[in-house]
C-alpha cells in the first residue's frame, strides 16, 4: 500500500535481493485494500504509514480483521520510534523507514519465515487436534469392542460352567442310578428267597404267635420291596406300560385323593387346557408322579398356601441346559406349582439325588423327586423346575405325545407235534432259569406245589442246552439278571431257534427296551420279585392259558432237526 511511484519502484528495486520470483500488487485507497486483503491472497503486506485518503492504521485495523495471519510490515518515511512500538503492539509484524531500504529484505525474510513457522504450528496443532479427537473415538470404539467381548467371554464361560455342571450332575446321576439299579436287583432277589420262606413257613406254623412274627417279617419284606420299587422308578428300571392318556381326566380324577392327601388347609387350584394331547405314559405312574409333586409342595407350605396343578401343550426349541430339562419336541406338560419358601442353588441342584431330603428325620426318604425323575427320563420326557426364594416352586413335568401307533408284526411259526413225550393232560412243563439257587429253589417249590413239572437252568446256556435237549416246554420261566447271557438275550434266542415259545420273565429290576425287544408285552409277562401272593402262580396260569394247542410245541428247524 503506497501512494508513492518513486517509492514504489525503489521497493521493488530492492525486492529483487529476495533470490526468487515475486509478485506486486499495489493499492493506495481504502477500498482497494479492503477489497484485496484476504486470507491465502498474498504472503506479505508492506504499508506505507501516512497517505492522502487513507492511513496505516486503519490498514492495519482491516488486516487484522481480514487476514491476521499474513505478515504487516509498516515502510515509511515519517514512523518514528514511539508510533512504530505502538504499531508493533497493535499487531504489526515489523516496521522498516524508508531512509534504511536496506533492511527491508531481511526484515521480508525474516517475517516470511516466522508466518511459515506460526502456519506450521497451527497445521500441526490441528493435526495434533485431528489426531486426539480420532483417538479418543478409536479408543471409544476399541473400549466398547473390548467391553462386548469381555461380556461374549463371560457368557461363554457361563455357559460353558453351567454345561460342565450339568454334565458332572448327569454323571453322578447315572452313576448313582447304576448302583442303585444293581443294589435293587441284589436286595430284590434276598427278599424274594425270604417272601418265599416266610410263605412256606406259614404253612408249616400254627401257633398263633409264630404266626404273627412271620406277619410282621412279610410285613417288612413288603416294605422293602416297595423301596427298591422307588430305587427302580430313579434308576429307570421299573416295568412300565405306556398308553395313550388324557392327563386332564387324571388331573380331574384325582381331585378327592389329593385334597385328602395335602388337607384342606391347602387351596387346590386347576388350569386345564381344553384342546390337551394326549400323552404316551404309563397311567398308574403318572398319578403316583402327580401325588408325589403336591406331597412335595404341601410340605414346603407351612400353613395354608395354594396349590395348582396346569396343563399345557408345550414345543420345547431350545437345547436343555441341565440333564432333567427335556431335549427339544412336542410335549404334554403337568405342572405343581406352590406359594412355598422355594429353594436355594445349593437345594435344587440334589433334588434328584436319592435319599438326600431337607425333611425332619422319619419325615422322609427323599426318593420322591427321585422316582418322578427316573419315571420321567424313562418315559422319554423332562422336567423343569422354577423357583424363589420366599415365593414358591413350580415342578414342570415334560411327557411325550402320541404321535402314532405301531403295530406288531406277527410271527410265522411252524407246529410240532410232542405228544409222543408229553401226551395231552399231562402236567405242564415248565424250565425255570435264575442264575441265583436260592431264588430258583424257591420259584420251583412253589410251581411244584401247585402240579407243575419242572426243569431248572442257571444260565441262559443251561437253559439253550436244555432245550435242545427236549424243546417241549410249555412255559420258561426266565430271570432277566444273569451274568453272560441276560435274559432278554436268552429270550431273544430262544424265540429265534424255537419260535413262539412261550416266556414268563421274573425280575427284581428290567431294562424296559431290552424286556420288549425280547417280546414282553404287557404287565401279565413280568413277575416282580419278591413275589407277592399269588402273582407267580397267576400268572403262570395266565401264560399256560394262552399258549398253543395241547401237544404242539413251536420249535425251529435246527431243533427239530437236531
Amino acid at each position: 500500500m503506497e501512494d508513492s511511484d518513486l517509492d514504489a519502484e525503489l521497493i521493488e528495486a530492492e525486492l529483487d535481493d529476495l533470490g526468487h520470483p515475486f509478485v506486486i500488487e499495489r493499492v493506495m485507497t481504502r477500498d482497494g485494500f479492503a477489497a484485496t486483503a484476504w486470507p491465502d491472497r498474498h504472503d506479505l503486506i508492506l504499508a506505507d504509514y501516512v497517505l492522502p485518503t487513507f492511513d496505516g492504521v486503519s490498514a492495519l485495523g482491516i488486516a487484522r480483521e481480514q487476514c491476521p495471519d499474513i505478515p504487516f510490515i509498516f515502510c515509511s518515511g515519517t514512523l518514528g520510534e514511539e508510533v512504530a512500538v505502538e504499531a508493533l503492539k497493535n499487531g504489526a509484524t515489523d516496521y522498516v523507514t524508508k531512509q534504511r531500504l536496506d533492511r527491508l529484505v531481511r526484515t521480508i525474510v525474516r517475517a516470511l519465515a516466522e508466518a511459515r513457522a506460526r502456519a506450521d504450528k497451527r497445521a500441526a496443532e490441528a493435526a495434533l487436534q485431528a489426531i486426539n479427537e480420532t483417538l479418543e473415538t478409536r479408543i471409544a470404539e476399541r473400549t466398547c469392542e473390548l467391553a462386548e467381548a469381555n461380556a461374549e467371554l463371560k457368557r461363554e464361560i457361563g455357559e460353558r460352567e453351567r454345561a460342565e455342571d450339568a454334565l458332572r450332575l448327569n454323571q453322578r446321576l447315572e452313576a448313582v442310578g447304576q448302583l442303585t439299579s444293581g443294589v435293587a436287583h441284589d436286595f430284590n432277589n434276598l427278599l424274594t428267597v425270604i417272601a418265599g420262606n416266610i410263605e412256606f413257613l406259614e404253612r408249616a406254623v400254627s401257633d398263633d404267635r409264630s404266626k404273627r412274627r412271620l406277619s410282621m417279617m412279610k410285613g417288612a419284606a413288603d416294605r422293602g420291596a416297595r423301596l427298591t420299587a422307588q430305587l427302580l422308578a430313579f434308576s429307570r428300571r421299573q416295568r412300565l406300560e405306556p398308553t395313550p392318556v388324557g392327563l386332564n381326566d387324571t388331573v380331574v380324577s384325582m381331585g378327592e385323593l389329593l385334597q385328602s392327601s395335602i388337607g384342606g388347609a391347602v387351596q387346590i387350584e386347576t388350569t386345564l387346557q381344553a384342546d390337551l394331547w394326549p400323552a404316551l405314559i404309563d397311567a398308574t405312574q403318572i398319578e403316583l408322579v402327580i401325588l408325589n409333586l403336591a406331597i412335595n409342595a404341601r410340605d414346603a407350605m407351612a400353613v395354608g398356601g395354594r396349590l395348582t396343578i396346569e396343563t399345557a401343550n408345550v414345543i420345547v426349541t431350545g437345547p436343555p441346559s441341565r440333564p432333567e430339562q427335556p431335549q427339544p419336541g412336542e410335549y404334554v406338560m403337568v405342572s405343581v406349582s406352590d406359594t412355598g419358601t422355594g429353594m436355594p442353588p445349593e437345594i435344587l441342584s440334589r433334588v434328584f439325588e436319592p435319599f438326600f431330603t431337607t425333611k425332619e428325620v422319619g419325615k422322609g426318604s427323599g426318593l420322591g423327586l427321585a422316582q418322578v425323575f427316573g419315571f420321567v427320563k424313562q418315559s422319554g420326557g423332562g422336567i423343569r423346575i422354577d423357583t424363589v426364594l420366599g415365593e414358591g416352586t413350580s415342578i414342570k413335568v415334560y411327557l411325550p405325545r402320541v404321535v402314532g401307533a405301531g403295530v406288531a408284526p406277527t410271527e410265522k411259526v411252524e407246529p410240532v407235534d410232542c405228544a409222543l413225550t408229553h401226551p395231552p393232560g399231562s402236567r405242564p412243563t415248565l424250565l425255570v432259569v435264575d442264575d441265583d439257587a436260592e431264588v430258583r429253589e424257591v420259584t420251583v417249590t412253589r410251581l411244584s406245589e401247585i402240579g407243575h413239572d419242572v426243569r431248572e437252568a442257571a444260565s441262559g446256556l443251561q437253559a439253550l442246552a436244555s432245550l435242545e435237549a427236549d424243546p417241549c416246554v410249555d412255559l420258561v420261566v426266565l430271570d432277566f439278571a444273569m451274568p453272560g447271557m441276560n435274559g432278554a438275550e436268552a429270550a431273544i434266542e430262544i424265540r429265534r431257534r424255537w419260535p413262539g415259545m412261550p416266556v414268563l420273565f421274573v425280575t427284581g429290576f428290567a431294562d424296559t427296551t431290552a424286556l420288549k425287544s425280547a417280546g414282553a408285552s404287557g404287565s401279565d409277562a413280568v413277575v416282580l420279585k419278591p413275589f407277592r401272593d399269588g402273582e407267580l402262580e397267576r400268572k403262570v396260569g395266565l401264560a399256560l392259558a394262552g399258549k398253543v394247542e395241547p401237544g404242539l410245541r413251536l420249535v425251529s428247524d435246527r431243533s427239530r432237526n437236531g
